[in-house]
């Protein structure tokens, strides 16, 4: 195998075993495999084009083709040109499998489902990291510089996976990288001769060249080992033995607070503390706030959702943090059908109240606070970056009061299929009393809704359980089997419970952390207290988005949308109170009775009545980006095509001369004629030589074309009627010189090979006169510039130098 092929190959395997790092964030695994077929056929691109004596660039822009190509083919092929080529539809159908799959991976935890984004994604960086380490690599013939791209991938998933990509993926990338080094150092070796190895070989030793002497590596490839041995060795344990970079690539992931910028988040779990809370003898203040909310008693606040449950704990994800916007997303699931309200609240943090997470109001739709802050969209949470906490923070918050109606919770279509699959999945380890109970609750339930109202009711008040805070706040399997069979325990279990059983009947389901509505002062604020924390239970339908039930007795409210009298219309007025000591009045103003309703379902009716929530607007891909695209895509596409198209023209032109009488016509046709006739013996692998003679140039083409006798009889006509307009007194015009031209490139092409014939086609290459073309007018283009300004510096920076010149 020849050098080149060699490192095509390591430039392949190092790119493969770089892209496993990536494998622990997605699952099933089954795309690696796909990548492996198409980034091998995007290599073996890069091989053929590189048999041919084409420039580099040109090597690499058909790759880039082949890529587009591959993914137009795996991803949008009902929306490709003839299944294949990438038109306006097909672009447009990778750029929404690219916005979606951004979605998909701040929202999933690793491993993520294997969506269409994702997978995207996934191939398509793969994909782009394969063709820039083939370039560099084998192309540009320098594969040192290959590592960064190769870096990056597993940086990507270093910083992606929970805990940190394992160290054996990292083993895995760098070995990769080796060995395309070590090839590459092996193919530079046999370039320089004979190896000398520091000790006399024997007589009958290796050939000239050879890298083995003795069946011995010899001693620059020894070295190089040594070096890539060492280097590896300390990009691998330096790191570990100082504290300093204990968050590097190899560590895990800190907790969002940390000093390091919080690109993630894993934080400390919050039900460490909160059983303490509630058993504290004094209930100290650790917020207050005003809010101008019709129903003060549905004002809980949110500190995060426990999202992953993994049969010993229930835990947040590992989620993507970026800059807290101006006005946070539409919630997520949210329809335009469901009447909302926007409610302003002011909230300050007491000293003692040191908190990472930012407790708000669910939804919040816009926060304003100083500080350095960052946003998880997935969770509608903020967390706090570089050591900042709640600590004496105040803040305003405008948050929705989202108002469905049973009618419209009973009605919920199915939920999109990845958040089904994440948000109902359960440990092998959930007991089977779970699941069980959970079928013997709700039979009889027609929907998901009256499920869940169902296993709110069990808990709550039909199932005998007890409120408890002395009970062991174990959140496994085994607690949650246990609390079913005692009956007895706190928020966490009635909350965690209801979660498992409710994914148990398909129902996706998380845990949402925070503190319940607290207490109203005399001069109109409410104080949230050490024992106002609290866990619930957020079930998402499609079209209301998360919603809060209430399973634990004695705490906090069941919502409106729960209770037996829930209203089924549409109506502006607050949620009916909850009944008990806690309920308070409605404070909310009048609506005007000639509100349309549809006003009053995004709560606009009324002068204290905030915009609801506007059907999205978005109304896809900008037009302008579309057409951005599509253009890059041609240009692509017809880069490589310009040679070919360049020498159509040519040859349509040097064969189209009018049929003039005067001896400069009879000589421009003949010259025309002969310079066809060269230029396509060069596209067939028959090189000018400028140095002979018209008869001897076409003998030479006759011998090395292996032109038969029609072919070989037309070469040397032409060659006649050139010596005859050149040499002769009185110039002859040749007859018959197309049908000439034709029948030696029809007696080249049948001499010639398939490849031969295809590269003689797509890649001619007389395409190069245009570069030389394009070179001559510059040059003479700048030695007039400088002649007009009389700088004579210019010229000798500009002109190229004399083949003459030493």
């Amino acid at each position: 195998m020849s050098g080149r092929g060699r490192l095509t190959l390591c430039a392949f395997a190092a790119t493969l075993m770089a892209a496993g790092s990536m494998l622990p964030l997605v699952e099933p695994a089954g795309w690696i495999l796909q990548t492996a077929f198409l980034l091998g056929v995007q290599s073996g691109m890069g091989a053929l084009a590189r048999r041919a004596p084409v420039p580099r660039m040109l090597i690499v822009a058909a790759q880039a083709v082949a890529m587009l190509v591959l993914l137009t083919v795996v991803f949008a092929r009902e929306q490709a040109l003839i299944g294949v080529l990438p038109g306006p539809e097909a672009v447009q159908r990778l750029a929404h499998l690219l916005a979606s799959g951004a979605d998909d991976v701040s929202r999933y935890a690793a491993p993520a489902p294997v969506t269409d984004g994702i997978r995207l994604i996934l191939i398509g960086g793969v994909l782009l990291v394969g063709l820039v380490v083939d370039a560099l690599a084998v192309t540009f013939r320098s594969a040192a510089p290959a590592g960064l791209p190769l870096l990056a991938l597993y940086s990507v998933a270093a910083g992606l996976s929970e805990g940190g990509a394992d160290w054996l993926w990292f083993l895995l990338a760098a070995g990769g990288y080796l060995l395309l080094l070590l090839a590459e150092g092996r193919d530079r070796l046999s370039q320089w001769g004979r190896v000398f190895s520091g000790a006399a070989g024997s007589r009958g030793g290796p050939a000239v060249g050879a890298a083995i002497s003795d069946g011995r590596p010899t001693a620059p490839v020894r070295t190089g080992r040594r070096i890539g041995a060492l280097a590896l060795g300390i990009s691998l344990f330096v790191p570990a033995a100082l504290p300093a970079l204990d968050s590097g690539l190899l560590a895990g992931t800190g907790g969002g607070g940390g000093k390091g910028g919080g690109g993630t988040i894993s934080a400390v779990n919050p039900l460490v503390s909160l059983q303490n809370n509630l058993n504290q003898p004094e209930n100290r203040e650790v917020m207050s706030y005003r809010t101008n909310s019709a129903d003060p008693q549905d004002f809980y606040l949110r500190i995060l959702a426990l999202d992953q449950f993994n049969g010993n704990e229930w835990r947040p994800s590992t989620r993507r943090l970026k800059g807290v916007p101006k006005r946070l997303p539409a919630p997520e699931g949210l329809g335009p059908d469901v009447m909302v309200t926007e409610i302003s609240s002011n909230i300050s943090a007491s000293r003692s109240y040191q908190q990472t997470y930012l407790p708000l109001p669910y939804p919040a739709t816009e926060v304003r606070i100083g500080g350095r802050w960052r946003y998880e969209p997935t969770g509608r949470t903020l967390v706090g970056d570089g050591g900042e906490t709640t600590r004496g923070a105040q803040y305003q918050v405008s948050s929705l009061v989202v108002r469905p109606t049973a009618d419209q919770l009973a009605a919920a279509g199915a939920a999109p299929a990845a958040l089904q699959r994440e948000y109902t999945r359960v440990p092998d380890s959930l007991p089977k009393v779970v699941g069980q109970t959970a079928d013997r609750v709700t039979e009889g339930a027609s929907n998901d809704y009256e499920r869940a109202v169902k296993l709110q009711n069990f808990f709550a008040s039909e199932g005998g359980f007890s409120y408890d805070t002395s009970v062991n706040s174990g959140t496994g399997s085994a607690a949650i089997g246990r609390f079913l069979k005692e009956k007895r325990g706190f928020c966490v279990h009635f909350s965690f419970t209801m979660a498992a059983m409710a994914r148990t009947l398909g129902i996706p389901a998380r845990v949402a952390v925070g503190f319940t509505p607290g207490t109203q002062q005399s001069n109109g604020s409410m104080s949230v207290g050490l024992r106002d924390a609290h866990a619930w239970p957020e079930l998402y339908f499609e079209g209301v988005g998360w919603t809060r039930f209430e399973p634990t007795p004695t705490r906090g409210t069941a919502p409106s949308y729960t209770q037996p009298d829930a209203p089924t219309g549409d109506t502006a007025d607050p949620a009916q109170p909850e009944k008990g000591p806690s309920a308070a009045p409605t404070v909310a103003p009048s609506v005007a009775d000639d509100c349309p309703a549809q006003m009053r379902k995004q709560g606009e009716c009324g002068s204290s009545a905030a915009p609801g929530v506007a059907a999205p607007t978005d109304s896809g891909t900008p037009t302008g980006a579309v057409l951005g695209v599509v253009l890059g895509a041609l240009v692509i596409l017809i880069l490589p095509l310009l040679p070919l198209l360049w020498r159509l023209r040519v040859r349509k032109h040097r064969l189209g001369f009018s049929a003039g009488r005067t001896p400069a016509d009879a000589t421009a046709r003949t010259l025309a004629a002969w310079g066809e006739i060269i230029d396509t013996a060069w596209d067939h692998g028959i090189g000018p030589d400028d140095s002979l003679t018209p008869r001897k140039a076409a003998a030479r083409v006759v011998r090395l074309g292996q032109l038969e006798s029609d072919g070989a009889a037309a070469v040397h006509r032409v060659a006649g009627a050139v010596e005859q307009v050149l040499y002769a007194p009185v110039p002859r015009s040749g007859t018959g010189l197309a049908e000439d031209v034709e029948a030696v490139r029809t007696g080249l092409r049948a001499s010639s090979g398939r490849f031969a014939r295809v590269r003689a086609v797509v890649a001619p290459r007389s395409a190069i006169r245009v570069a030389w073309a394009t070179a001559d007018r510059w040059t003479a283009f700048t030695g007039r510039w400088a002649a007009r300004w009389g700088r004579e510096r210019w010229t000798l920076w500009l002109r190229r130098p004399s083949r003459q010149q030493g």
